[in-house]
Parts: C-alpha cells; structure tokens; sequence
C-alpha cells in the first residue's frame, strides 16, 4: 500500500516538474470565414477609392471658388484624403467680345454649386457640411444623393472641351444691327462673311452712303 502511495506521489510530483507544451491556437482569419471573398473586399477598415461617388454641394452664390479652397485646406488639415478625393468648380470655356475683340473665357456651368467626389460617412459629411461657404449636399434632407454618372461624365467633356466654333447663321444680304463695339445700335445688312475667321462685313449707311465694317460675328444681332 504505501508503495503504491509513493508511486503515485512520485508520478505527480514528475508531472509538477514537467512543461507541458500545449498546441498553438491557429489564427482564423477573414480568409478562413469567407476564403472566396478577396482580401481587400473583407478589409471594412480601409476606404475603397473606387467606392467614392461624385456629389452636388451648394454653396454661397459668387463664393464657389472659396468653398472650394476651404474644403481642400480642411480636407488636408483634417487628414480625410482617403474619404474625400476630389473637390471641383465646374467651368466651360466660352466666348466673348470686349473691346471689339474675340476673348476666351471660363465660365461657370453651375453657378452656387461644386462638385465633391467622396465616400460618405459621418466624419467626411461633417467635414463638407461644416466648411465655410458652404451651405449643404443636394439631397433629401440630411442624405446627400450621388450623381448620375452619365451626368458626370456629360459634364467633364463640357469641362475639356475646347472653346466652340460657332457657325455663323447669317447670309448675304441680311439685316442685322451692331451689337458691340464704337457702332453699338447701328443697323446695316450683310456684305460678305469669313466664316474661318469668325468675321463679318456689314454694311451701314455713314455721311450719306454705305460703308463696310469688319466684325466679329458675335457682335452683331440678325433683325
């Protein structure tokens, strides 16, 4: 008897002494959950560039390009570059007589409106909500709506596209008055046209006969 108690105390004071070493848990990943769905899809932490949606925010009307400085300073300052990726005053080059000469201009396509590409959340909602000069998203109420993406794509052709040449919708002959220039209100009618040039001559009645002026025929107006 006390042989067999010394045999089992021995065993259990072996056992005291000895380090078990148990198997290592294996680490489960998002693989081993879902191992058809690729990595980057399974990762909810990081921002998915191509997730990001283009949207309408309204600003003060004449401050476009300062909501637009304001909301890129903020985006920086605030570190929500991988929120917030683009942010856009839509403009159009159009074309405009001063002094009597052809002059290319930028103009706004949506006046009071800039164009934000970003991923919604509440942080970056917050952001573009609360920067200066800018008054909300175009929406139903507090939930911006993207735009259409035709609508965008539509838009950023306006935006590249070169300055348009206009055809002249005029013929010899016809009636017209001055529009611009030192002879603003004076009537006269269509002697010849240079449509590569964008020039016409008009014909007005000066000291009693009639003489031609070369104009830009975006100063003239047909009768």
């Amino acid at each position: 008897m006390l042989s067999a108690a010394n045999s089992s105390i021995m065993d259990e004071h072996q056992y005291d002494n000895e380090t078990i070493e148990m198997p290592e848990p294996e680490e489960i990943g998002m693989a081993d959950i879902a191992p058809g769905v690729p990595k980057m899809i399974l990762d909810q932490t990081k921002s998915n560039k191509e997730d990001a949606r283009w949207y309408t925010i309204h600003t003060y009307a004449g401050y476009e390009n300062a909501a637009e400085r304001n909301l890129k300073q903020r985006i920086e300052s605030l570190g929500m570059e991988d929120k917030i990726f683009d942010v856009v005053v839509p403009t159009e080059k159009k074309i405009r007589v001063k002094g009597g000469k052809r002059v290319v201009e930028e103009e706004k396509i949506y006046p009071g409106y800039i164009l934000v590409r970003m991923i919604v959340d509440d942080d970056s909602w917050f952001v573009v909500r609360n920067t200066p000069r800018v008054t909300g998203f175009v929406g139903s109420g507090n939930t911006p709506v993207p735009m259409e993406q035709v609508e965008v794509d539509s838009l950023m052709k306006r935006m590249i596209a070169e300055a348009p040449k206009h055809h002249i919708d005029l013929v010899k002959d016809d009636a017209v008055v001055i529009a611009d220039g030192p002879f603003k209100d004076l009537e006269g009618k269509v002697g010849e046209i240079d449509e590569s040039r964008g020039k016409v001559k008009v014909m007005v009645s000066m000291f009693g006969r009639e003489t031609p002026v070369e104009l830009d025929f975006l100063q003239i107006r047909k009768l």
